[in-house]
Formats: C-alpha cells, sequence, structure tokens
C-alpha cells in the first residue's frame, strides 16, 4: 500500500511538472488569424446563470487591483476566475474596461497553472467570454483580438488533452460544453466540433442508464444534464448546424425524467445528492424555448412517486449505484417523503455538497434520512478516495418491491438487503395511503435470516425546520402543525420521541430541525414497526 501511494504521488508530481513546463505550453499554443465568426445569444444562458436583480457598473471598481493576489477562499476564487459574472455587468458598462480585465487576466494566467485552469473553471470561462462577445469582444484592437482568440484556443486544447482524465462527470460534461462552443465560434476549428461531439456520445453511453436517468441516481444531476443538453442544442440551431439525433433522443429522455421528479409535484425532493433548487425559472426558460415534457409514469430511476392534487408520496425503492457513480449518494434507501398541498410533511435532511467538509460524511448517513436505522450503522458504507471525497465500499440491492397506485389505495413495498451481510437481516417497509380518510400507514419489518442478537434500531421522520411538533399529554401521539395545516403521528407499543437534527436542504448550508423518532431493541424474532400519520 506504502508503494502503491508513492507510485501515485511520484506520477502526480511528474504529470504537474510536466503541465506546468514550457514544452507543453508550446503544444497547447495555437497562433493564427482566426477569429470570433458565431457568437450565441446570452439569454441562452439564463438556465444556468443565477443574476443579480441589479446590474452591476463595472466603472464603479478599481480595475487593477482584479487580479492582484488576494486572499480569497477557493469558491470565489473559483467564481472570479469563471467570468460567469460577466453575465450581471450593465451592458452600458464600459467595453474598454470589461476587455481591459480580461487582457489583464490573459497576461497573468498565459500559462496553465492548477487553481485558474481547472477542467470545469476554464470551460465555464470560455462560455463566458464567448457568450458574451458583446462586451468582451467587440470594437476591440488587432492585439486584443488575437491574444483573446489565442487564449480561448490553448485553454479549448488543454481541456482535450486532459478532460477525460477528470474524474468528476459533471466537470466532463461542462468542459464538453465549452469545446462544442468553440467549435461552433471558430469554423476553422472543426477539429473541436467533432470532438466535443464524440465525447457527448462517451458521457451519454457512462453516465445514464437505459432509460435515460443518471446511473448516479442523483436528482441534483439530472437537472444539471437537462440544462446542458439543451444548451448545447440550442446553440448548434442558432448557429444553423445539424443536430444529432441522440441529442435529442436523450434530451427526451432526461425532460421525461424532469417531468417525473418535478414538473408533477413543484417540489424538491431531498434523495441522494439533491438539495432545494428553484426550477420555476427553469420551467419559465423551457417554455419560451418551446420544450414540454410531460411523464404519467409511477416509477423512474428507482424512485416511486405517488400524487394526486393534494398529496405527494415518493420513496426510494432503487439499489445503490456502482461505486464510480456513488460520490453524491447517501444511504437512504427505502426513505421516503411526504408533501401535503404544496408543504413539505416528511422529508430527508438533504446533502452537504462540500466533500472538503466533515458534514458530507454525515450527510451520506441513513440517520439523516427518514427510514430504519439498525445499530447506529448506515445501510451502506463508505470509503474515503482522493480529494477527500467518499464512495460506497459496500452497497445494497433492493430485493422486491411493489407498487399500487389506485382512486382509494396507494401502497410503495420494498425491501433492501443492505444489513444482509453484517446482520443476517432484511428490511421491508410497506407505506399505505388512504385518500379518504387522508391517512398514511406504515410497517417497517427487520427480516432475520439468521439467529442474531439483540440489535438497536431507531427509525427517524424527519421535518423541515419551520414545522412545528409536540407531544400529547399521554406521550402516545405527536401533534404535527405545517402552515395550519394538523397531522397526527402515533406508533402503538413503540416508544416515540423528538430529537434534534441537522436540515442541509440548501446547498452547503445546515440549520436545526426536528424529528420524530421511534426506538427499540429487535428480537430473535422477525420484527414489525407500524407507525400512522393521520391528517387532524
Amino acid at each position: 500500500m506504502i508503494f502503491k501511494n508513492f507510485f501515485l504521488f511520484l506520477k502526480k508530481k511528474i504529470r504537474s511538472l510536466y503541465l506546468n513546463s514550457a514544452i507543453y505550453d508550446k503544444k497547447i499554443s495555437s497562433f493564427n488569424d482566426s477569429y470570433l465568426k458565431y457568437r450565441p445569444s446570452p439569454s441562452l444562458l439564463d438556465c444556468l446563470i443565477k443574476y443579480n436583480k441589479k446590474k452591476i457598473n463595472i466603472e464603479n471598481y478599481s480595475l487593477n487591483e482584479i487580479w492582484i493576489d488576494q486572499k480569497m477562499t477557493e469558491k470565489n476564487f473559483d467564481n472570479l476566475n469563471s467570468f460567469f459574472w460577466l453575465f450581471s455587468l450593465d451592458l452600458k458598462s464600459s467595453k474598454r474596461d470589461t476587455q481591459n480585465i480580461i487582457f489583464q487576466w490573459i497576461e497573468k494566467n498565459n500559462r496553465y497553472n492548477s487553481k485558474s485552469w481547472k477542467i470545469d473553471i476554464i470551460a465555464k470561462r470560455v462560455i463566458a467570454w464567448i457568450s458574451n462577445s458583446k462586451l468582451a469582444y467587440e470594437n476591440a484592437g488587432p492585439v486584443y483580438r488575437s491574444k483573446f482568440n489565442n487564449i480561448i484556443k490553448k485553454q479549448i486544447n488543454h481541456l482535450i488533452n486532459e478532460i477525460e482524465k477528470d474524474e468528476w462527470v459533471d466537470n466532463k460534461m461542462i468542459g464538453c460544453a465549452a469545446i462544442i462552443l468553440a467549435g461552433l465560434s471558430y469554423h476553422d476549428k472543426d477539429g473541436y466540433l467533432n470532438y466535443g461531439l464524440n465525447l457527448l456520445k462517451r458521457i451519454i453511453k457512462f453516465s445514464f442508464d437505459n432509460t435515460g436517468f443518471p446511473k448516479s441516481r442523483n436528482i441534483r444531476q439530472l437537472h444539471f444534464y437537462l440544462k446542458y443538453f439543451i444548451l448545447i442544442r440550442e446553440w448548434l440551431k442558432e448557429s444553423q448546424n445539424e443536430i444529432p439525433e441522440y441529442i435529442d433522443e436523450n434530451i427526451y429522455y432526461l425532460g421525461q425524467s424532469y417531468a417525473f421528479i418535478w414538473q408533477n409535484n413543484k417540489k424538491d425532493f431531498l434523495f441522494n445528492g439533491n438539495h432545494e433548487s428553484k426550477n420555476d425559472d427553469f420551467d419559465l426558460y423551457l417554455k419560451r424555448l418551446g420544450y414540454s415534457f410531460k411523464n404519467q409514469s409511477n416509477e423512474l430511476g428507482g424512485y416511486a412517486v405517488l400524487n394526486n392534487k393534494k398529496i405527494v408520496l415518493a420513496m426510494d425503492v432503487g439499489s445503490s449505484p456502482d461505486k464510480k457513480f456513488s460520490s453524491n449518494y447517501q444511504a437512504g434507501s427505502l426513505s421516503f417523503e411526504v408533501i401535503s398541498n404544496g408543504k413539505k410533511l416528511i422529508c430527508n435532511s438533504g446533502y452537504f455538497q462540500n466533500v472538503k467538509h466533515q458534514l458530507n460524511k454525515l450527510s451520506k448517513s441513513s440517520a439523516v434520512n427518514s427510514t430504519l436505522i439498525l445499530d447506529d450503522r448506515s445501510s451502506c458504507e463508505f470509503t474515503k478516495v482522493q480529494d477527500s471525497n467518499t464512495k460506497i465500499s459496500q452497497g445494497l440491492r433492493i430485493i422486491k418491491k411493489n407498487i399500487i397506485f389506485e382512486k382509494n389505495y396507494w401502497k410503495i413495498s420494498a425491501s433492501h438487503d443492505g444489513y444482509l451481510k453484517q446482520y443476517g437481516i432484511i428490511h421491508n417497509r410497506e407505506v399505505e395511503f388512504y385518500p379518504e380518510q387522508v391517512k398514511f400507514v406504515g410497517h417497517d419489518k427487520i427480516t432475520s435470516k439468521n439467529n442474531f442478537k439483540s440489535l438497536k434500531f431507531e427509525i427517524r421522520f424527519h421535518l423541515e425546520p419551520n414545522v412545528k411538533i409536540m407531544k400529547t399529554q399521554d406521550n402516545k401521539s405527536i401533534l404535527i402543525d405545517i402552515g395550519g395545516e394538523g397531522w397526527k403521528f402515533n406508533s402503538t407499543n413503540n416508544d416515540i420521541n423528538i430529537d434534534n437534527g441537522l436540515y442541509f436542504g440548501k446547498k452547503n448550508s445546515f440549520i436545526d430541525n426536528q424529528n420524530i423518532f421511534i426506538s427499540g431493541m429487535t428480537s430473535n424474532e422477525n420484527h414489525t414497526i407500524k407507525w400512522v400519520l393521520t391528517k387532524q
């Protein structure tokens, strides 16, 4: 192991020396007089950009100090160097000032460096520069134009050399989009376009299952892919290039998945790496461009979703993904969420995306999901890999499932084997809903495949931070208030308690929340815990 780690370190060091060498710089440099021909509409980036309501006047800033080394967080450094902030500039801002800032960046970052030349940062920067050509390129002098065009090609050449070595598929997707855009914008660079489109094919084959759902089962990633595929298609359309059939096909499948998860419910489910997002603006973007997606399925991508006009029931009924797709996976098998009249009644606690933060590991555990936890262990095991990230070392399979969706009766039932190897135990969950009574009935069954010692179990039901709960006087029930709507939770013959926890629903942030939990000890026999959730 020591020898292997040393070898990897040495290999990485040699690679770094090569990328920083004059030899590599010469290899990726491209000097010719080709100029920017296709200039995409900045509005096509509306799906990706979070606009400031108040536009920035660049003349209000000290332009000579922007690229002076400053102590800033990695996030702020990346945001600055990505140039996505160009989209927030007032168009009345001076072109000369904007181009001066870009020129300063080129002079300071003309050669590869590990910080400002990261795959995703390069890609965003190229997209931002080309998409903001009115500010970044128009009316510029010949020296600036030459440097602008050549540094873009230099960065794209670097992307082509390095992009397939990047472990993060998201980075590959962003980089692929930048390469395609460069190929469309510089007509003499058809090699860029062909490479980008071929890379896109490989990303599709690698990243999606046969239904078009991401193999990671990450809902956030689903939205991410759909946005970039539509963006690429619109660039091809606007530049009057042929749109490959596989792009339209993949948009169709991604759109079906998007409708299944979001458009039918208008609420984010906090499963497997997802966090709260505002997709209403994206829906308007889709409508503006003429995209319409519909899906009335009850199951897709390992998720079961049943709904009517007032109630939504969603459950994770999928097996864990393969290790290489598990970076954002959470051990929340059979966890579920309930939405009542547009408000979350039961939820998961969400995901802390920053892999370098200790809360990332916590947010992957079964305990932050509305499911059963056995012996204080998660249903999946994770191991640390490079860059502080963790991936699945022991996953789980869904053994059986059954979904019934009728007017007056719903049921989702499934079992997983996450505790089988360690304890010889299968967890089966059955959630029934009776629409006329507005009542949920749940059964969590702990089934022993062999004799085992008595084990501690917990079943947690997480709540959003704004939800109010209290115990009844007899300590047998929990009253829940969601925006003036009352519900009652009880579990006969089981201890019910209220516990404090953390909620990671908003990206890379946390806030206190509460959860209802049932606890007890298993026996040598099969053990079933029944719980009921009724609207008052």
